[in-house]
């Protein structure tokens, strides 16, 4: 039976990986600066973590959501701690458009309203109402399409409060770094801005932080770099460092009813376990303050490159803005240089999500090899 063909694969197989390397079926390592989509927080095989889920697997890796899972009660304490907001509720679903299809439907709950905004060149997943808040017409369904999204530009004040005032709105849904998108960032001034408006007109604003969630903006979650307040956060991809899981966290003025949500799957025994395991490593190791200093490090080996015209992103979700389209550059990283970078719907733009823990080395084998292809 064949695969359903619809990944553009590179012939290269990974059977084992470790730190920011991957290795190949033929024994051939790689640098790892994209994370498989920035899903790698806090390192391929880290040992803490790998041991927490396989002490879990020995106790019971399932039962449904039926039943109490303490797991789950220590998940969501130590989350809320480490993330400074011991009052938000959490809810744990398995991956980010399950997590923005929650939040989406939580704010639809709560304000009785219909009408979603959300930002051009925005990614909030495949599913049903997350892919349509995105701003991607090639995956958008005419099922999905159905959907009331409005589309707005990114950092304009004015525009969004405009798109308010009809009174209709039940979210407004921001990445604080837009990832496939190309890392275009909300300003904190804008996302303060944001957080005002949506109180005002009686929204939720949601903050999609499934990509930049889990400290990889050198903060806990990008939106913290403003004084915004979101009321619903949307998080997954370096929450589980590999293992599948998803999660939204939900201000406490936004009251649970039985029944409003549900998953079978989510919060699972080794989901809880893998996601404690993150947690733990990014406070024991001062990994979130290590994307912030690294960033400094990234910005000024590149700013020496040439043919660069924009360094984007916060922290390690960063992209490399150059003046020509990058595909053929990031074919040859991988194949002649053996170093993963990511693309971006911006096709000039490189995009880097390594793991939290990178040092200057690896970042300069990237450099060394962007100074031989840029000459």
């Amino acid at each position: 039976m064949p695969l359903f063909d619809v990944y553009p694969l590179y012939d290269i197989c990974p059977v084992a990986a470790s730190g920011c390397w991957v290795t190949d079926a033929e024994g051939q390592k790689y640098l790892d600066l994209y994370g498989g989509h920035a899903v790698i927080s806090i390192g391929h095989g880290h040992p803490d973590y790998v041991a927490r889920i396989k002490d879990q697997l020995d106790r019971i890796s399932f039962y449904s959501n039926s039943v109490l899972n303490p797991l789950q009660e220590e998940l969501s304490r130590e989350l809320g701690r480490q993330a400074g907001l011991p009052e938000h509720q959490l809810f744990l679903c398995n991956s980010g458009a399950e997590a923005n299809e929650n939040a989406l439907k939580l704010a639809s709950f709560h304000t009785g309203k219909d009408q979603v905004i959300a930002f051009e060149n925005s990614f909030h997943g495949r599913t049903s109402a997350a892919v349509a808040a995105t701003d991607n017409p090639k995956i958008v369904a005419p099922l999905n399409a159905g959907h009331k999204v409005t589309f707005l530009p990114l950092n304009q004040i004015d525009k969004l409060e405009a798109a308010l005032q009809s009174g209709d709105v039940c979210a407004v849904i921001l990445e604080g770094i837009q990832g496939v998108g190309g890392l275009d960032m909300a300003t904190p001034e804008f996302y303060t801005a944001a957080s005002r408006l949506c109180r005002e007109y009686e929204a939720v604003l949601i903050a999609d932080e499934v990509q930049s969630g889990f400290g990889r903006s050198g903060k806990f979650f990008a939106f913290q770099h403003s004084d915004a307040r979101p009321g619903i956060i949307s998080m997954a991809k370096g929450m589980g460092n590999g293992f599948p899981v998803g999660g939204v966290l939900i201000a406490p003025e936004i009251v649970p009813s039985h029944g409003m949500l549900g998953t079978t799957f989510g919060g699972n025994h080794l989901a809880c376990a893998a996601t404690l395991g993150v947690l733990e490593a990014l406070e024991k190791e001062k990994l979130i303050e290590n994307a912030a200093r690294m960033e400094a490090y990234f910005r000024e080996r590149a700013a020496a490159l040439p043919g660069i015209r924009q360094i984007r992103g916060k922290g390690l979700m960063l992209g490399l803005e150059f003046d020509f389209e990058v595909a053929a550059l990031r074919k040859r990283l991988i194949f002649e240089h053996r170093i993963f970078t990511g693309s971006a719907k911006h096709k000039k733009v490189l995009r880097i999500l390594p793991p939290l823990g990178i040092g200057t080395a690896e970042f300069d084998l990237l450099f060394e090899a962007l100074q031989q292809e840029l000459g």
